[in-house]
This record gives structure tokens, C-alpha cells and sequence, in this order.
């Protein structure tokens, strides 16, 4: 199937830490924004896809009538940040299929008020994951998520020769773009010094290596291309798909072939099966002027830039450096300050900024000619958004 999609409203809530609003009065705040931003009505909104489900969040059902909206097609995801990609999918998905004319894609989540559910003495979440693809294991103490990315960050450093100060040039950059963000919650400088005084979280993870746990709500609309083009905004077009990979060569903090849990030790971290995106899309990955994915750790960064093969098996943590992924470097990474910086929206403040982006409307952040926009990640979805 074709797919004809566009982004055509984005509104978000404030961003913090400890917001007094509950999930359903972010997630209100959020939609009220996004629908003054293109000019449609609530009544317009015939699709939820939402990505804020049990046992993080609420279920499709309150947030609809919570919303005041009618719904005919309903998609819900649990609020794990790989799910941020599939809620839009099923949003582009279901606008070209006829199943609804303008689908919301809305997350709200409480980090504050729920993090004993996230490796706390109420750890329904690691408990759930039972040793699975992200890398908790309750049983032996394993209960954060930062611990996966900290098995595969050891493995690549002692295969590779990567070092933490190389390790640093990703929350370094990734600071700078905030910096110029005036939504994002950390706004000051991060030096190699503070990075490397910062304390240990689960070695070599440091403090400036984990995502903020922070509240916030995103609304994302999304329509057909024709209806998109009598809307107060130029449509953001979503030209290109591809889902989650999964099996045992999968694990979630780790590229494939690196030989964590029962990956493969093949050292092969990118195949053709992992970069179908480009021609879903009819475009070149030369083409992309800015890469956005899911910062919950440093490393995950360097991990996906070797699965869509931006640099080869063990390259990344060089070719991070010297500001190549900051701002004005020759491939900008999470230009709103990522998750490491701006603020954990479970990415969905990524796609506000790529649509911002391509609307040329984000200010001092404003990448030169953007045009085209890759949203990937290590666990292996992407989705590419262009000018109509």
C-alpha cells in the first residue's frame, strides 16, 4: 500500500520535572496546541494512536473520553520509547487505508510520579521484562534500563578501543543543540571535565549518559496529503517506513552481530535488511541533513549510526567527534536536545522538532536546507519525513 500521510499539527504541554498536571490534563494541553497549530477541530479527530499505555500510563479509552473526542480507529502502545515509531506508522497506516481521516498521536508521560515503577521497589516494568530484549533481569539486581546499554557499552569498548571520553562527545553535542532550545530543561554547558566528574550510574554509563526522568505531553496530527494541503501549516509528508526488527539477533541496547544475550558475535552491525527505509522513501541516505533517535543512553547513539551504516562496525565513536553531530556538524543529531537534554517525551518531542524543522521554523537551531529527516533507532525502525 501507498502510503499517503502527513504531519499537519504539533502541540506539546509545558516540559519539567514534577508538573502538577495529571497525564490526561498534559495530554489536553498538548492537543489544544496542536490543533490551534493547523486549524483543525477536535470534531476532525476520528483516530487515536496512542503510545502512553498500561502499565506506564493510561488506556486508549479515557484518553478519549478524558479528550472529548470520537473515535472510529484506536491503536495503543505501551509507553516504552520503541513504540514512539510503530504509533506513528499505525497513525500514517490507517489515514491511508481510509480508517480514519486525521488520527492524534498523543503521549503524556509522568517520570516523576512513576519512576519506582522504573527500577524502584515497584518495578512492575523490569519484572515484566524477565531478562528480555531490554536487558533487565531482576533476579541477579538488573532492574534498570540504563544496564542494558551499559553490558553493550563494555563489549564495544573492549572490542573497539572506544573510551569514555570518546563516549562523551555524544551528551556533549547533544547539550549544545539544547542550549539553544528554550523548551529544553537542561540549558548550560556540558564540559568533557563535568562529564567525566559526573558520577558513575552502571559502568561506564555517567550521569550526563542517562536520559531525564521528566514530565511532559506531546500531540501529533497526522492526515492525507490532501487534506493536509487546505491546512494552515505546509505538510510534513511521511515518505518512507520501516517496523521494529525482532528475534534473537535483536537486542534492544545493542546493534546486531555484537554478540549480547543471543546475538551473533559476527561483528556485522548493518545489513541490508536494516536500511529498507531509503528506498521505502525514495531517497538516498546521503540525502538526510539531520538524524534523530532515541537518546535514553549515550550509546545508543553510536549503536544506530552503525545499524543504518552513517560510519562502519566500530567507527561511531570517532565519527561522533569534532563536532560532526552538533550543531552546524555535517550530520546533526536530535537538533531539540534529545532525551539527554530537552526533556523525555518518550520521542515524540523528536518528531515535534522534525516537523519544525521542515517547516524551516525552529529558529537559531534551523538546520541550512532541510529537506529530509531520518528518525532511527538501534532496535531497528525509522521512518523518514521530507517537504511535500
Amino acid at each position: 500500500m501507498k502510503i499517503n500521510a502527513a504531519i499537519v499539527g504539533i502541540g506539546a504541554s509545558k516540559f519539567g520535572r514534577g508538573l502538577p498536571d495529571s497525564q490526561l490534563g498534559l495530554a489536553a494541553k498538548a492537543l489544544k496546541a496542536a490543533l490551534d497549530d493547523c486549524g483543525l477541530q477536535r470534531e476532525d479527530i476520528d483516530g487515536l494512536s496512542i503510545h502512553l499505555g498500561s502499565p506506564l500510563g493510561l488506556d486508549y479509552d479515557r484518553v478519549a473520553d478524558g479528550l472529548g473526542l470520537r473515535i472510529r480507529y484506536v491503536n495503543q502502545t505501551w509507553l516504552h520509547g520503541r513504540f514512539v515509531c510503530s504509533a506513528l506508522q499505525h497513525a500514517a497506516l490507517a489515514v491511508s487505508a481510509g480508517l480514519a481521516n486525521v488520527v492524534a498521536c498523543v503521549t503524556a508521560p509522568s517520570f516523576t510520579r512513576e519512576r519506582e515503577m522504573l527500577g524502584g521497589p515497584g518495578d512492575l516494568e523490569g519484572n515484566r521484562e524477565e531478562g528480555g530484549t531490554h536487558g533487565e533481569s531482576p533476579p541477579y539486581g538488573l532492574t534498570a534500563p540504563a544496564g542494558g546499554s551499559a553490558l553493550a557499552m563494555q563489549r564495544y569498548m573492549a572490542l573497539f578501543g572506544a573510551t569514555s571520553e570518546k563516549l562523551a562527545a555524544v551528551p556533549i553535542s547533544i547539550r549544545k543543540h539544547a542550549m539553544l532550545n528554550p523548551d529544553s530543561i537542561m540549558k548550560t554547558e556540558l564540559t568533557l571535565d563535568a562529564y567525566m566528574n559526573s558520577r558513575m550510574i552502571i559502568d561506564p554509563l555517567r550521569l550526563f549518559d542517562c536520559c531525564l526522568i521528566s514530565d511532559g505531553a506531546v500531540v501529533v496530527l497526522v492526515t492525507t496529503l490532501e487534506r493536509a494541503r487546505d491546512l494552515k501549516q505546509k505538510p510534513v509528508r511521511i515518505a518512507g517506513m520501516q517496523g521494529i526488527r525482532s528475534g534473537r539477533e535483536e537486542f534492544q541496547h545493542a546493534p546486531p552481530g555484537l554478540g549480547i544475550a543471543q546475538q551473533t558475535t559476527t561483528g556485522v552491525h548493518t545489513r541490508p535488511v536494516d536500511t529498507e527505509v531509503y528506498a521505502s522513501a525514495g531517497v538516498q541516505r546521503s540525502d538526510v541533513k539531520a538524524l534523530y533517535t532515541y537518546d535514553a543512553f549515550s550509546p545508543l547513539v553510536l549503536f544506530t549510526l552503525e545499524r543504518f551504516g552513517f560510519c562502519g562496525t566500530g567507527e561511531a565513536a570517532d565519527f561522533v567527534q569534532d563536532g560532526r553531530i552538533a550543531p552546524g556538524g555535517a550530520l546533526p543529531v536530535n537538533t531539540n536536545g534529545g532525551l539527554l537534554s530537552e526533556a523525555h517525551i518518550a520521542g515524540w518531542n523528536h518528531i515535534r522538532e522534525m516537523t519544525r524543522q521542515l517547516r524551516g521554523a525552529a529558529g537559531p537551531r534551523q538546520i541550512e536546507n532541510a529537506d529530509v529527516l531520518q528518525w532511527a533507532a538501534v532496535w531497528g525502525d525509522s521512518f523518514i519525513l521530507t517537504k511535500e
